[in-house]
């Protein structure tokens, strides 16, 4: 097995060039390569290149296509990244909410395992559960400054307090281990069924994880699917073998979740900034058109058009 050696930046565009790259001000990709990273970069090279086999760019690509791709992706990570976030914080203030009401607010009531699901199958994750919950209270207290004001001045962390150092996973998880009242209770307010709610939350936090290490967003496919919605339908999205194209596994499938999470205006703003972003990339694009890039994102001709489609309608 060869060794990947060090590439001066010179040698970086060297290589690109010969794949068929041009480059129209060398001084500039330089100076994007040195702060970018050739290896980040490269990753966006695959929508430019004549064809897998090949494995050369289609004749025209600049390098300029290349980082306006690039990014694009930077600023769609972005948009889904800050509203993830505000998803995170609402669900983690619906779930204490619900369950400091019905169990109190000290964690030595919080977090009995009686509050929890009794099913037999799920005993070994209950008791996971409120061990990692009871961990990061003792590693958090003294750190976080809320959670150190609480246990400093009234000798406990409530949960609404405690959410706040929780990860989107663990809350993910334990809204997996609620009782069906308590799960329903929640469901009901985003107006979403039990199972669909289960099957999003590590669908979001995964996003969350992989948009707050800046990996590469457009093109991700996730390993579960979802299920189809009413929005698959009222955009009409083609269906191949009985199965819809868009929106299944892909970012499309993240944007029908986030519709369902957010509401009406959060969403259509996420909508509007994702339009100009998208506009901003189809002028900056030469050799490909922006149908190829929407497409490997998994986003169907009409896709803005879900912001349209009104809560009143879904349910």
């Amino acid at each position: 097995m060869s060794n990947k050696e060090f590439k001066n930046l010179e040698e970086q565009i060297a290589i690109m060039e010969y794949k068929g790259m041009v480059f129209p001000n060398k001084d500039a990709a330089k100076e994007v390569l040195l702060r970018e990273n050739y290896f980040f970069l490269n990753g966006y090279r695959h929508l430019f290149l004549k064809s897998n086999q090949e494995r050369k760019f289609i004749p025209g690509t600049t390098f300029e296509e290349l980082y306006s791709l690039f990014l694009f992706d930077r600023s769609f990570r972005n948009i889904i990244f800050k509203n993830l976030l505000v998803i995170e914080n609402n669900l983690k203030s619906i779930i204490s909410y619900q369950l400091s009401k019905k169990y109190g607010y000290k964690e030595n009531d919080y977090l009995k395992a009686k509050n929890f699901t009794t099913a037999p199958e799920k005993s070994r994750q209950v008791q996971d559960l409120i061990k990692k919950m009871k961990r990061q209270v003792r590693v958090n207290a003294p750190q976080h400054s809320a959670t150190s004001h609480y246990v400093t001045n009234y000798g406990y962390i409530p949960l609404w307090i405690l959410v706040k150092v929780l990860s989107f996973g663990i809350v993910g998880e334990l809204f997996a281990i609620l009782k069906k009242e308590d799960q329903q209770a929640i469901s009901d307010i985003y107006h979403i069924d039990i199972d669909t709610l289960n099957l999003y939350l590590p669908i979001l936090s995964n996003y969350r994880n992989l948009c707050a290490h800046e990996d590469i967003l457009f093109e991700n496919r996730t390993q579960k699917t979802i299920h189809d919605t009413l929005y698959h339908s009222l955009l009409g999205i083609e269906k191949m073998d009985g199965e819809y194209i868009y929106g299944k596994n892909d970012l499309f499938a993240l944007i029908i979740m986030m519709r369902q999470m957010l509401r009406d205006t959060e969403f259509k703003n996420m909508i509007l900034e994702i339009e100009h972003i998208v506009t901003n990339l189809q002028y900056n694009l030469k050799t490909i058109p922006i149908g190829k890039v929407l497409d490997r994102m998994g986003f169907p001709e009409n896709w803005n058009k879900i912001a349209l489609i009104t809560r009143k309608v879904e349910e």
